[in-house]
């Protein structure tokens, strides 16, 4: 691959587009067909980037339900028809008796899968519902989880596998907060939602941990647009909902939803 292919991308996912350059090299030359784990919407805008320079690939994303934010993608010459493809997800069901999940979050579920040494890859979206949690998962790894899965959070838990169509959706709650802001500037944006002072909100934007719309981004100064979805390892995620206007005294408006 052309190295000037990796100026388009952050030198963090520069392994990644040699890894999905590679998908779509033997998809062209050698005919071959490969089924990704999960990737998260960077990864499936980077891959589809590629495939879109190679007029004898095309791919399709499949996360298990029509708004998944992690998807599994399948990479092929152009001549393969992929829509009545199996994806090869299951729905792996998280459920207790003893009515303690009203403490368990997202954070839980996904720290206990890891904890079984589980790849982040083998697991997409987790909706934590009433009484549990439903969880996407590749079926090389439902197996596996499903057997060795017995606790969260020092919750006893049993598992059950289900096929795509029980899945059941979490409810998205978003806490919605105006802001009054000198610029559109990441940091100080950054800073009044998750209440930090500027200078502490530097040290880990500059250490690589935020991510702008899943891209890493260093650049404290970077403007933020309606849409842009932000996180920041450690404190949390937020979507700039809505540029509202300016105020008389200069200062903008924006509505944020801090997802909880």
């Amino acid at each position: 691959m052309s190295k000037e292919l990796y100026s388009h991308f952050h030198s963090d996912e520069h392994y990644f587009v040699d890894k999905a350059w590679d998908w779509v090299e033997r998809a062209a030359q050698n005919h071959a067909v490969k089924l990704t784990d999960f990737l998260d919407p960077r990864q499936a805008f980077i891959l589809t980037s590629l495939v879109n320079r190679h007029p004898d690939v095309h791919c399709r994303f499949d996360g298990g339900y029509p708004d998944a934010e992690r998807r599994r993608a399948l990479v092929a010459p152009d001549y393969r028809t992929l829509d009545e493809e199996d994806m090869e997800m299951a729905v792996l069901s998280v459920s207790s008796g003893d009515g303690k999940f009203l403490t368990l979050e997202h954070g839980d579920y996904m720290g206990a899968i890891l904890g079984l040494g589980m790849k982040r890859d083998k697991v997409g979206d987790i909706h934590v519902i009433e009484g549990g949690c439903h969880c996407l998962v590749t079926r090389d790894a439902a197996d596996y989880l499903h057997l060795n899965l017995s606790q969260v959070h020092r919750v006893h838990v049993q598992t059950e596998l289900l096929p795509l169509n029980k899945l059941e959706l979490a409810t998205v709650n978003l806490d919605e907060l105006t802001l009054s802001v000198a610029s559109m500037r990441m940091d100080g944006i950054v800073s009044d939602v998750f209440r930090l002072s500027r200078a502490k909100v530097l040290i880990p934007i500059q250490a690589g941990r935020c991510r702008v719309n899943w891209k890493p981004e260093e650049d404290p100064s970077k403007p933020l647009k309606e849409g842009d979805m932000v996180s920041m390892q450690g404190f949390g995620r937020f979507k700039v909902l809505e540029v509202e206007g300016v105020t008389k005294k200069g200062r903008i408006r924006v509505k944020i939803g801090k997802f909880a």
